[in-house]
Order: C-alpha cells, then sequence, then structure tokens
C-alpha cells in the first residue's frame, strides 16, 4: 500500500512539474487543521514530508493563519507552536487579518505564480483551491500524509494549453519577451528600436609612433674647394690694405 501511495505521489509531482514548471525546494502552505491532524497522529510533518515528496521543501504559513489559532484558544495551542516553526510569508492582511481560509486562497492569486502546494484538513479551504489551476492539494487520511490527484480544474487547464487555447504565464513571458525585441509594443504598433552609437576604436596609424625623417647629408667639401677658400680670403685682405692702427698722442 505504501509502494503504491509513493508511486501515485510520483506521477501528480510530475503532472505539475511538467505542466505548471514545479521546481524544488517545493513551497507548501500549511493550515492550522493540518497541523492539529499531524499532532493528533503523530505525524513528524518536517520529516516526512521531503520523504514523500521525494525533494526538499519549504514548510511555510501566513500571519492570518497564526492569528486565527490564537483567537481559538488553547484546543489548537499545540497546532500554534507546530505552525511558528516555519516560515511566515507575506500577505496583503498584515494590519487587517483575515479568516485562514480566505488568507491563504489570496496567496494563490489566479494561477498560482509562486508554484504553492496547500495542505490544509479545511473542506471549504479545499474546494476552493480546487477552482484554482496548478496547486497540489495535501491532507492527511488514516495516519499518512496524501497528496491529492491533479484537480479537474488543472487538467481542463492543461489540455486547453495543449490544443492551443491558452497560454502558460511562462509562454506570455517568452512572447512579451519577443516582442519587446522585435520592437512591438503591447497595442500591436511597431516600435522604432533605438541605435546605440558604436564605439569607434581609434585609427591605428594613428597610434603608431612618429618616424624621424632622415637628414640629408650634407656633401663634404674637398681639398680643392677648400684651397680655393683661404686663396680667396688672402686675396681680400691683400685689397683691402693693413690694419690701420690708432695714433699716439706723444711729443713725435
Amino acid at each position: 500500500m505504501k509502494i503504491k501511495r509513493q508511486k501515485q505521489a510520483k506521477k501528480t509531482i510530475s503532472f505539475y512539474k511538467y505542466n505548471f514548471n514545479f521546481r524544488q525546494p517545493f513551497q507548501i502552505l500549511l493550515d492550522g487543521t493540518f497541523c492539529q491532524a499531524a499532532l493528533k497522529n503523530k505525524i513528524q510533518i518536517k520529516e516526512q514530508m521531503p520523504k514523500y515528496l521525494m525533494g526538499e521543501v519549504q514548510l511555510c504559513t501566513t500571519n492570518c493563519v497564526l492569528k486565527e489559532l490564537e483567537s481559538l484558544g488553547k484546543e489548537l495551542y499545540g497546532a500554534k507552536i507546530i505552525l511558528q516553526r516555519f516560515q511566515i510569508r507575506n500577505c496583503a492582511h498584515f494590519k487587517n487579518p483575515v479568516p485562514a481560509s480566505q488568507c491563504l486562497v489570496s496567496m494563490l492569486d489566479s494561477n498560482n505564480p509562486h508554484h504553492y502546494f496547500v495542505a490544509s484538513q479545511d473542506q471549504e479551504l479545499t474546494s476552493a483551491v480546487k477552482k484554482v489551476p496548478g496547486v497540489p492539494l495535501m491532507y492527511i487520511i488514516l495516519n499518512t500524509i496524501v497528496l491529492d490527484k491533479p484537480s479537474l480544474c488543472s487538467v481542463t487547464h492543461v489540455r486547453a494549453v495543449q490544443a492551443g487555447e491558452l497560454v502558460t504565464p511562462e509562454q506570455q513571458q517568452s512572447i512579451s519577451k519577443l516582442k519587446e525585441e522585435q520592437g512591438i509594443a503591447r497595442d500591436g504598433t511597431e516600435r522604432r528600436k533605438k541605435r546605440k552609437r558604436k564605439v569607434k576604436n581609434p585609427n591605428p596609424l594613428s597610434c603608431l609612433k612618429k618616424k624621424k625623417k632622415p637628414g640629408v647629408p650634407k656633401p663634404k667639401k674637398t681639398d680643392g674647394e677648400k684651397k680655393n677658400r683661404s686663396r680667396h680670403k688672402r686675396r681680400k685682405i691683400a685689397e683691402d690694405g693693413p690694419p690701420i692702427q690708432s695714433a699716439t698722442t706723444g711729443g713725435e
């Protein structure tokens, strides 16, 4: 019986993984009724839940669930102690708490975007959960934790997606991303893409060091040119005459 239950759970988990993109660690929202049943049947939730789901889990609840348990008095004190050990997820009713069932349904939104499991013994809550596609439901029967089969709403949703009648949130995100890349606005009109200015690299030739131009070597003077120059100098001195000495004052 235990092996059969494990196989059924594995099949159900695969359904949610493939069709609703569930991944580990599985996030499980618990209420006071589930914890009270676990306490009564001596079920260690923190130990048995990962084994049953064959993966890592995150056990969590909300502030509204804890407030409701406080208002119910000592009879549910044990369930409250158990829930306080788990993560407290933020809800929209922090200042004005609402009934636990109402709060947990609001956490699921319209399509369970955060991929929550719900663990509860509350019939009103479980009925509401079955109307939201893609929400695995858990409860306790005969001292054991049970993962319910996919609801009719979830199965119908998957069939509609496969038939092309519906688009999953993941597909919707992919479509929106493609539209942005193609420059198409939400209303279907095309948007001009902003051209990014390319950073121009410097001209490699301008980065080169300037080469010094080789100077033209001056021609060396020959011995004949040197002799002619010295003769010309002597001739000039002879024509000009000897240098005139200044007259000295004296008795001459």
